[in-house]
């Protein structure tokens, strides 16, 4: 794995700057594979997955650190609106799960009142030990093989609005395949 620092390199490139979050989800990350056993992600990228919980910068950086992407289905993400995320070998099915202390902001400020919240949270976040910024818990997670990367499976048809839908994720309703969003479950609404 690479040092902190070579991550914050990177990890400002690819995200366009520097930030708490950005600290928080290297960190995250990091403890993450240490803690599944994973010693270099990039090598060992086909052998685990991810799931985040947020939509922020942390889940850019702990992409970044992992290598896991929506694209190659080995980054899952729940939108829960917690600082945290799941870390799961294939392999060996061990996982773990690492969110971000509540009181981690506060601890913060206590130790750079000199500093705006940003950069107090910044310096922070870098001098923290992993105990004193997260809470760490080994969990189980059934992954699904239609969530796997790789996953092959024959594509259906919705039998309402015709579009083809992939691994798996059609319901049945009424005797009729039909997408999610025909189903009633859709996050749009078509205008006349």
């Amino acid at each position: 794995m690479k040092t902190l620092d070579e991550y914050l390199g990177l990890a400002g490139q690819a995200h366009g700057h520097i930030c708490a979050g950005q600290i928080l989800g290297v960190r995250l990350a990091m403890l993450g594979m240490r803690e599944i056993g994973i010693e270099d992600p990039e090598r060992e990228r086909k052998r685990f997955v991810t799931y985040v919980e947020i939509d922020r910068c942390a889940t850019d950086a702990v992409a970044l650190v992992t290598g896991c992407r929506l694209g190659k289905r080995s980054l899952k993400f729940l939108d829960w609106g917690k600082m945290a995320a799941t870390f799961v070998d294939l392999q060996t099915g061990r996982g773990a799960r690492i969110v971000a202390r509540e009181d981690s902001k506060a601890r913060a400020q206590e130790m750079f009142p000199e500093l705006d919240k940003e950069h107090a949270q910044q310096k922070a976040y870098r001098a923290l030990s992993d105990e004193e910024l997260f809470d760490k818990s080994a969990v189980r997670v059934e992954v699904r093989a239609e969530d796997l990367p790789g996953f092959k499976a024959p594509r259906v048809v919705c039998e309402k609005c015709g579009e083809g839908i992939n691994f798996k994720r059609e319901v049945v309703v009424a005797g009729r395949t039909l997408c999610r969003g025909c189903a009633g479950s859709s996050y749009f609404s078509p205008l006349p």
